[in-house]
């Protein structure tokens, strides 16, 4: 492993206004590898000053400059930043298995796919109506003629989670780029070379003007608290947990920014009796492995038809059984290691409340004897989970599966009541022979997508989003675009008009 870390390494300084800078005070912080618990390298650790100065740029570019108004230069930029990123594809895939432990077999699917999608954006930057006609009124004794025209928000603010950092920073900063507004792009400290070696592109080997991206970096809270805050930024656009989002919230509530959440998620993964089991099960528990539990769509409750439930439980042991966790680096692995320590103890402790609630654990539950260092959890499965459980209802972020059947002599009935006893409404999933049946169940279900056996739900063209607290609007898609766009209507009586 030790070789392949080697080579991996990334931008240690921010981007503000143009110009890679290191903080006000000059502090940094480790960068750690989470498979070794090694020192990757040193990263800026910036503080609220240097949100400041990142704010004053972007709002200078949005206020003084033609970005927001330069349809076809803004395609062109993000144009150039896709052949950019697909040159530099290599590098953001090593830095994120180093980064987050993801599997490297697996990071084409979390980098390479990404970029591709850039042309959308690009694409929508000159393509999208952003004037709509609207029918003509008779007022006062004359015609008006209407108009509703669609125009960036401003600054915005991207706060970003380590599971996912380079989808995470493409996808929220090349959306509101397209929209025409000006970013301020904060990255989960665990991952932070994912987005400052983004910045260095950008500022090095692109046409985007100074002050449109800028990169802060920082350990402390104080930072994304800041721009929840700061009256020169006019949306917050956020991915994390539901508790982190509530407090965005209310940070942001006093200047009442725009909101855009994707927050938490405990998706269902429903069984239907006819459902071919054994394809469903594998499915489930590669999801669940590859990011090592920690996706927030992930399908972490399997419910299962009672007449079938034994043969489930025994397939979806067997199929976690069957991970190899370890190595990243090694093509053979499917499972890497949580993010943290702290991440990884709050994984372990879950299984301990698991073990008191005299749950039945079936596979897993603890640190695998090898490797001997970094921060890994053995995929786990407990059966028999009531609803009232912990580990039904709260969001673990781990490989952590919870087994629980429904009585299906009637029909789905219960499978559906359990799937929506959630607080959560992010995602969910239907498996099943009968495609109609599968589809009716879907629509019960109240969550903002669905995937009915393995349709792929996930895409640059599709809105994806959560209900409840699983957040607020909507990410990607038509949709995910206009969350960054304001709305203003422009009336004008046609005898004035010249």
């Amino acid at each position: 492993m030790t070789a392949d870390v080697l080579l991996v390494a990334g931008e240690p300084r921010m981007l503000i206004d143009g110009t890679l800078v290191e903080s006000v005070t000059g502090a940094t912080y480790p960068n750690i590898d989470p498979a070794t618990e090694e020192v990757l390298g040193h990263v800026t650790d910036g503080g609220v000053e240097d949100a400041d100065r990142a704010v004053a740029a972007a709002r200078h570019a949005f206020d003084s400059t033609d970005w927001a108004h330069d349809h076809a230069f803004r395609a062109h930029c993000l144009r150039q930043l896709q052949d950019v990123l697909r040159s530099q594809a290599e590098t953001f895939r090593r830095i994120d298995t180093a980064e987050t432990g993801r599997p490297f077999s697996a990071t084409p699917l979390s980098v390479d796919v990404y970029i591709d999608e850039l042309g959308w954006y690009a694409d929508h930057a000159e393509s999208y109506p952003w004037i709509q006609a609207r029918p003509d009124v008779h007022a006062f004794g004359a015609r008006h003629l209407r108009s509703v025209r669609r125009e960036p928000v401003g600054v915005v603010a991207a706060i970003t989670t380590w599971n996912c950092g380079f989808f995470l920073n493409l996808t929220k900063t090349c959306s509101a780029l397209a929209a025409g507004n000006t970013v301020v792009l904060k990255p989960a400290p665990e991952t932070p070379w994912q987005a400052t070696e983004f910045g260095r592109l950008i500022a090095e080997r692109t046409d985007i003007p100074p002050g449109v991206v800028n990169v802060v970096t920082g350990t402390s809270p104080s930072v994304a608290q800041r721009l929840t805050e700061h009256p020169g930024v006019d949306m917050i656009t956020f991915t994390g947990s539901t508790a982190v989002g509530r407090r965005i919230m209310g940070q942001a509530a006093t200047t009442l920014k725009r909101l855009a959440l994707e927050l938490g998620g405990k998706s269902a993964a429903v069984v239907l009796p006819d459902a071919d089991l054994p394809a469903a099960v594998t499915l489930i528990t590669r999801i669940l492995c590859g990011n090592a539990g920690q996706t927030c769509a992930a399908p972490t409750r399997l419910l299962l038809p009672r007449s079938r439930y034994e043969e489930g439980v025994e397939a979806a042991t067997s199929a976690l059984a069957a991970v190899s966790v370890g190595n990243p680096w090694d093509p053979a692995t499917g499972q890497g290691p949580q993010i943290s320590a702290a991440q990884r103890e709050r994984v372990l402790r879950y299984v301990e409340a698991g073990r008191a609630e005299g749950l039945r654990l079936t596979t897993g539950g603890g640190r695998p004897e090898r490797p001997d260092r970094g921060w890994f959890v053995e995929p786990t499965l407990f059966a028999d989970v009531p609803r009232e459980s912990a580990l039904f209802r709260e969001e673990i972020f781990g490989p952590v599966l919870v087994a629980t059947p429904y009585d299906d002599r009637g029909g789905v009935e219960e499978a559906v009541s359990l799937a929506n006893d959630s607080e959560y409404g992010l995602h969910a999933a239907v498996f099943g022979a009968d495609t109609d049946r599968a589809s009716a169940v879907a629509q019960r279900l109240r969550v903002g997508s669905v995937s009915i056996n393995a349709g792929q739900f996930f895409g640059v063209d599709v809105p994806f989003g959560g209900r409840k607290q699983s957040g607020i609007g909507r990410e990607r898609g038509v949709e995910g675009f206009e969350e960054f766009l304001e709305t203003k209507t422009v009336a004008v009586p046609a005898r004035t008009q010249t």
